[in-house]
Parts: structure tokens; sequence; C-alpha cells
């Protein structure tokens, strides 16, 4: 009865429809979208030669063969280039000073500058990224040039100049982009401040209206309140399992994010996530939240700073130990990290072991509290109705009072 009391509070309400139904499957898919292409490709750029020399030239050369920057203006003086770039005709410059070939030739470090646009860390990635892949190839060319005007043959001086190979392999982001790193993050964030929000509305709404007590059947007022909580978290949970495949196993297989997890290791791990998302949600919408528009300044407020106390922007081992404390207050944090260790890096139950059981040990915990907060919800909405009933007998009585009183004593009229 309880779960079927609360289906319908969530399916007569049009904006927990929306955050449970809608907001979870937009959310993906425009972050999705929007970080669907994760690297910049022929980046413009200008390049300012005060003294072209052979080194110089093949050095622009290969900037306009990487895959990531394309030469568009060759400019004379600097002032030249940085007009492009505050014109935004250019997303970078490549300045050679004067003394580049000079200081080549006589062995000494030569500069290259490279101004950047931080405007947006994807142009500045590939000015970047193209820039020093350029730069060590030249570097090594450079050498290998030094080693054989000095006398060693090709062999001797590749040898000299790399005595161990060096193989470079990108592991469970092979493209260095911003989406496959933030996206998982992002969808955990935004299944556990859906399911917090439209809980939390559903509790404000029946605490503005005073009709708590109507959401718990009349036989399990007096005991088993627990039974009130299985019952409406049933409905939530089923509600999302279908969303949770969504969310953590189509929408990023379909949009090529890492996805090196099955979907059983997936579903067994959000199932304790869910649970301990309802049960926070339940215990702070009860005790806490009086109307129905407040939880929306707690989604606002919220949301980012889960986002960095979960531990993707900043390592948790280098946050201050209160925080670190306070960020497993909620599901998100262990949420996250075993999300990502899954879905990104393959893991199995056993490697995230750790959050598996703090999401179970939250889920527990908090079924205690929000048990606890409907009983003490129940019990102050029983004894603001046993107060008005008092006052109602109170107010009869005296009424009566009056009445015995106006009969004893009838007033004369004069006719």
């Amino acid at each position: 009865m309880v779960f079927s009391i609360e289906v319908r509070r969530v399916f007569s309400d049009s904006t927990v429809l929306l955050i449970f139904f809608i907001a979870p499957i937009i959310y993906p898919l425009l972050f999705c979208g929007f970080y669907h292409n994760e690297s910049v490709e022929d980046l413009p750029v200008a390049v300012v030669d005060e003294q072209p020399c052979e080194v110089s030239k093949r050095f622009i050369r290969k900037i306009d063969a990487t895959p990531e920057l394309s030469v568009h203006y060759r400019c004379n003086n600097l002032e030249e280039a940085k007009t492009l770039f505050k014109d935004h005709q250019v997303r970078s410059i490549f300045y050679f000073p004067k003394d580049f070939s000079s200081k080549l030739a006589a062995l000494h470090t030569a500069r290259v500058v490279v101004f950047g646009d931080m405007s947006s860390f994807y142009y500045y990635k590939a000015a970047l990224t193209g820039g020093n892949s350029v730069l060590i190839d030249e570097m090594h060319t450079i050498e290998l040039e030094r080693y054989e005007a000095s006398g060693l043959t090709d062999e001797e001086a590749t040898i000299q100049m790399q005595p161990v190979v060096f193989e470079s392999n990108t592991l469970f982001n092979p493209t260095g982009g911003y989406g496959s790193f933030l996206l998982p993050a992002l969808m955990i964030l935004v299944l556990h401040q859906t399911i917090f929000l439209g809980i939390c509305i559903l509790s404000g709404d029946a605490n503005e209206n005073r009709y708590t007590l109507k959401v718990i059947p009349p036989h399990l007022r007096r005991r088993s309140v627990h039974r009130v909580t299985f019952g409406r978290s049933l409905c939530y949970v089923l509600i999302y399992v279908p969303l949770t495949i969504l969310d953590l196993w189509f929408i990023p297989r379909w949009f090529h994010l890492p996805q090196l997890g099955n979907l059983y290791t997936i579903l067994e791990f959000a199932l304790p996530f869910v649970l301990a998302v309802v049960f926070f949600a339940m215990t702070i919408g009860t005790l806490f939240v009086r109307q129905k528009i407040s939880p929306m300044l707690c989604f606002v407020f919220f949301s980012l700073i889960l986002f960095f106390i979960s531990g993707m922007v900043w390592p948790q081992q280098s946050m201050p130990r209160i925080i670190y404390l306070f960020s497993y207050l909620f599901p998100s944090t262990p949420g996250v990290q075993g999300y990502v260790k899954i879905a990104s890096m393959g893991g199995n139950l056993e490697i995230v072991r750790s959050e598996y059981m703090t999401l179970w040990v939250q889920a527990g915990v908090y079924f205690l509290t929000a048990t606890i907060s409907t009983y003490i919800k129940n019990y102050q909405r029983k004894l603001h109705g046993a107060k008005i009933h008092l006052a109602r007998q109170h107010s009869d009585t005296l009424m009566k009072k009056l009445r015995i009183d106006y009969d004893d004593h009838p007033t004369e009229h004069t006719p």
C-alpha cells in the first residue's frame, strides 16, 4: 500500500516527473554531445620567425604537419601576431627570437616561445600537445646532427642519443580528452542529484501542505514504520533501474566513451549506490525540507561541491582531513570513485571492494536515519493533531457554556 501511494505521488507531480524521467536522460545526452569531439584539430596558429634559418623553417613545417596545429599566418613581428591573437583569428603564437639560429650554431640552448589561448582548455591542450611533440622531435634531430658532426656514425649517434628506448602508451583514456575523464563522474552525479532533488521535493510538498500522515497507512502509524521506508524506497529503486542502465551503460557506449566494465558489475555496484542516495534523500527531506521549492536551492548549491570533493578534480589524498571525511557523508563520493574504476579501468567488484562496502554501510545507516526521521515526523504530526483536537473540544465546551449562560439570563427586549 505504501508503494502504491508513493507511485501515485510521483506520477501526480509534474515537477517530479520532469526530474525523475527527463533530467537523467537529457543531461547525459547534452554532456556527451558537448564533449563528443575530445580533441581540436588544425588549430589556427601564427608564426613569427625574426631571423629564418634551416632549423626554424624545418620546425615550422613540422608544426604545420601536426594534426593539432595549422600555420595560418607567418608574421614579420610579434606585434602583428598579437593583433591576430586579440582578434581571435589565431589561437596560438610560435615565436622564434633573433638569436635562435646563432645560439644553436654556438651549441647553446635556444628558446621557442609559445603563446596559448586559455579561454578554452581545448585550445591550450592542442597548442601544448602539438608544440611539445614537434619540440621533442626537433630536439632529437638537432642532437643527432651534432653527434654526427662530431664523427659518430648514424647508429652510434642514435645509441648515444637514446640509450634506453622510451615508449608511451596512454591507458584508460587513449585520446587524452576531457570527456572521457569527466563524463563518468558526471553520470553518477546526475543520478545522485536527480534522486535527491525529486525525493526532497515530494517531502517538502508533504511537509508544506501538512499531509504527511496521509502518506503513511493507518495500520502502520503506530508500529512497523520501517515498512514505510521500504515501500517508499522500492518505488524509487524500480524507477531508477532502467535509468541507471541507460546512463551508466548505453549512453557511454553510444558516444564511444571508455566502457571496459560489464553490465552485471555496473548494476551490482549501482544497487547500493541508489539505495544509499534514496535513504539519504528521505532523511534530509523528512527532517529539514519544509517547502517544495527549498530543494532547488540545495541542488544548485551542492552540485559543484559534490563534484569537487568526489576526488576527480583534486586527489583525495591532497584534501584536508576534514573535507575528506565530509565527502563521505554523500554517496556520490564512493559512487564516483567506484564507477570510474569499473567503467574506465575495467575493474571488478574485488577492485572496488572499499567503495562497494562503503555504499552498503551508507545505505544501512541512512535507512536507519530515514526510518527514525519518519517516526519522528509521524509523532510530531500526531501531537499536532492531538492539540488541534483538544483545542476543538475546549472550544465546543466553551460554546456550550456560553449557550447555557445565555439561556439562564435571557435579554429583555422593550416592545
